[in-house]
């Protein structure tokens, strides 16, 4: 069987996507055709945003997001330790400093209590300016939004919300009022790196915000920083568009992504229900949904769980088996093991298994 099985997906919409391709290659504008603008008012839509503006990857997004907030050398931005490599490496890109953050051991996202902690560190020591959190939806979860934001309006820190993993999530308030993955913060971002629940047949990426300001920027910044047109340019930016033909690919696939979405909480749910004996499983919040990224299980003896897989012909994967703090391009940080025992725990710990919208 397939990790997650792209093949099937495609064959499910196989005459739609086709036919959105052809129409492309038909009128021949590969970059910024019409097809982009569609896709990013969908996405808008989706999530319930005001702006919704491609780019080339899901990394790209999260710099796009730190030139619009002005962060730069001399700035603390906090960050999980138990997370993809893109969340720290762009906050270095911009030469601020990442600060990392333990993980919650039941949601695997961000601890607001360790956050709160690590910021009056950094304000006690008075080196670095704090500047802003990035928050990860792990796994398809959203992280704790309700915290968070009242942490960041407690410090005056910029919030992004890093839902590469958690589009398709959600949290419904106890007045009943539900918000998507991409709502949060000041800016959120995505990836549509086809591993991802919403993927293409590439690279791509996105960026939500309400804030007029930093959508004008972040639409400037993504091509050159561009002003009245592409030859006019105004500030320095970089090259990162979303290319027609994958914009063309996420329209069917976001029109399908509410059936996939159920069929991958089906799943989650045959698997708790299964393993939940055996296995320490994911822990859903009460009022919050999942897009399920991956089904997450924690084992301490984790190697001999995989090759029990491995023997019935279901493939595992392990994310992540190394934290940001243990990562040889942060050495100079000066973290040593032990300083993030809840992450530490669960990288050597977590496995992955099979989760697509077709399992």
């Amino acid at each position: 069987m397939q990790f997650i099985d792209l093949a099937a997906q495609y064959q499910h919409l196989k005459t739609k996507i086709d036919k959105r391709i052809q129409t492309v290659l038909e009128h021949g504008q590969y970059i910024m055709g019409p097809e982009v603008k569609e896709l990013e008012q969908k996405l808008a839509d989706f999530v319930g945003v005001k702006h919704a503006i491609t780019c080339a990857n899901g990394t790209d997004a999260l710099t796009l997001s730190l030139m619009a907030l002005n962060i730069q050398e001399g700035d603390a931005v906090f960050c999980p330790t138990f997370t993809f490599f893109a969340t720290a490496e762009a906050i270095a890109y911009e030469k601020a400093t990442p600060i990392f953050v333990d993980s919650n051991p039941d949601t695997f996202n961000i601890c607001s209590n360790d956050l709160e902690q690590r910021i009056l560190a950094v304000l006690d020591e008075g080196k670095l300016k704090p500047k802003a959190i990035i928050a990860v939806d792990l796994f398809g979860l959203p992280a704790d939004y309700e915290k968070l934001e009242a942490l960041s309006k407690k410090y005056n820190l910029h919030l992004i919300e890093d839902a590469a993993q958690g589009f398709g999530g959600s949290i419904t308030d106890t007045r009943g009022n539900t918000r998507k993955a991409g709502a949060f913060g000041d800016i959120a971002t995505t990836s549509f790196f086809p591993a991802k629940p919403l993927g293409c047949y590439g690279d791509g990426g996105a960026i939500f915000t309400d804030n007029d300001e930093y959508a004008e920027l972040i639409r400037s910044y993504r091509v050159h920083g561009k002003g009245k047109d592409k030859y006019d340019n105004v500030r320095i930016g970089m090259n990162s568009r979303l290319d027609t033909i994958q914009a063309a690919i996420l329209l069917e696939k976001l029109a399908e992504f509410p059936v996939e979405l159920d069929s991958r909480n089906h799943a989650a749910k045959q698997y708790t229900d299964t393993l939940q004996e055996q296995y320490k499983v994911p822990v859903v919040p009460n009022g919050y949904t999942s897009s399920w990224a991956q089904y997450t299980l924690q084992c301490d003896d984790r190697d001999k769980a995989i090759a029990e897989y491995k023997e019935k012909g279901v493939p595992t994967v392990i994310y992540y088996g190394t934290c940001m703090h243990e990562q040889t391009a942060f050495a100079s940080l000066g973290y040593k093991l032990g300083d993030f025992p809840i992450a530490e725990k669960l990288a050597r710990s977590v496995f992955s298994l099979p989760m697509h919208g077709y399992l």
